[in-house]
């Protein structure tokens, strides 16, 4: 079975682990070795991407790139484990990067490995084999687009920054009106992208940000349209639980395009398959198991299971009740 997952954040890495461990089990049930059973590509969010010191950053690559190699930092949430940070303290001494972002010494060789081979004239697909390479990461990381469409947001106050400005520095503290991604409309889906889709035997939406994680890949030029014609079902997870969000500050987001902080409003803000929608069936948690027969009733096939991502046992069954909801769903 081929799964194709699209993702962005750290909620989206730890999903993505959940359905390869879902995948691993599944293969040992079988009788098979651990990864022959099923293939898993996922669409990565680059919408978070930028530059910085001259060098092309991939938060939402590389949190799936260190998540699915164990070289996480899961103390933290996010980096590389084992980290150092003396070349930051220079860029920072020399003024070159904000204090407010940090770059680990061993985070800092992906990030030149990355920027060398762009530089070169490497695709950024390419980019993403050569990086996953080095460790066995038991799924294939696509980008959603190599066109550059960096996330931008604007605030109330008037203000237009990158949105890492405005995640990580003002902690999404300054009220955003709404969310800008320069030259989306004339990106193209990367080489693979839209294969991944049209030939996925399941199609999952990763409990990631809806607004700026899943938002940016939906809004490229042929993405929602593969969603629409796939053959698969699209399955998503909801991000939030019982109206708060699980991870971030998602909600700050939600609000600035309208949509409250609530897993059924977001399963409408996605709407059920059709014109302008791509979902098929849609998970919430328990907490929010009232909210199922209405999302039936508006023709999106829903069920609540438990959602909290805790380990490898949480994260592989909600992969899993993803799954069994989209073969019940054939």
């Amino acid at each position: 079975m081929q799964i194709t997952v699209l993702s962005g954040g750290v909620g989206g890495a730890r999903f993505v682990i959940g359905v390869r461990e879902w995948a691993r089990r599944d293969a040992a049930a079988r009788g098979l070795p651990a990864d022959a059973a099923h293939d898993i590509r996922v669409v990565v969010n680059t919408g978070d991407d930028w530059w910085l010191a001259g060098l092309r950053i991939a938060p939402d690559h590389d949190s799936l790139l260190y998540s699915l190699s164990g070289q996480n930092d899961q103390d933290r949430g996010w980096g590389r484990r084992d980290e150092t940070e003396r070349v930051a303290s220079e860029l920072q001494a020399w003024g070159v990067t904000p204090e407010w972002f940090t770059l680990g010494d061993l985070d800092l060789g992906v990030h030149i490995a990355r920027t060398a081979w762009l530089r070169s004239g490497i695709p950024l697909g390419e980019v993403y084999r050569r990086l996953g390479a080095r460790w066995p990461l038991g799924a294939t990381l696509l980008p959603a687009t190599e066109d550059e469409i960096d996330t931008h947001v604007h605030t109330a106050d008037g203000q237009r920054m990158h949105f890492q400005e405005w995640w990580t520095r003002h902690r999404a503290t300054i009220p955003a009106v709404s969310f800008e991604n320069a030259g989306i409309d004339t990106a193209r889906p990367a080489a693979g992208a839209l294969e991944a889709i049209a030939a996925a035997d399941v199609v999952l939406l990763a409990p990631s940000n809806p607004v700026v994680s899943i938002g940016p890949i939906l809004g490229i030029p042929g993405m929602r349209n593969a969603l629409q014609t796939a053959s698969a079902p699209v399955i998503g997870v909801a991000p939030v639980i019982g109206g708060r969000v699980v991870r971030g500050m998602a909600d700050a987001c939600l609000t600035a395009i309208g949509v409250d902080t609530d897993a059924a409003a977001i399963a409408r803000h996605y709407e059920a398959r059709g014109e302008s929608g791509v979902l098929d069936g849609w998970l919430v948690a328990e907490e929010d198991a009232a909210s199922v027969d209405g999302l039936v009733a508006d023709g999106i096939p829903s069920r609540a299971v438990p959602l909290w991502m805790r380990d490898a046992d949480t994260s592989a069954a909600l992969a899993g009740d993803a799954i069994t909801l989209a073969h019940d769903l054939r």
